[in-house]
């Protein structure tokens, strides 16, 4: 199974597409509280500017990394599971040869 040719069934997406906002979500979570614990310990302008440059930094790869399009969800999900936003559970109901994959992906 080619990773470009494959399928994903109307039951997939919207699996897909939970999976994603559960992500997202997570991910979020985390991000607030950092950003809570970095603003208690700003002491100075210019660790205010680095904060700001954390965000933008974040916010650009954030906002790239949760888009739904079915060609690159193989290598999203094995991006989140590697970064623990997601686990192989979360993914349940996916054909198996795609959780096949992308278990093989978190493995590189």
């Amino acid at each position: 199974m080619q990773l470009a040719n494959i399928q994903w069934s109307q039951t997939e997406q919207d699996i897909a597409q939970v999976a994603l906002a559960t992500a997202y979500q997570r991910e979020s979570t985390a991000l607030l509280q950092e950003v809570r614990d970095r603003t208690q310990a700003i002491a100075n302008l210019e660790e205010l500017w680095a904060l700001h440059d954390f965000l933008s930094a974040r916010r650009h790869e954030i906002e790239g990394k949760y888009v739904f399009e079915p060609i690159s969800l193989i290598f999203v999900f094995a991006q989140l599971v590697q970064e623990g936003w997601l686990q192989l559970a979360d993914l349940t109901g996916l054909d198996p040869d795609k959780q096949t994959k992308i278990v093989a992906l978190t493995r590189m």
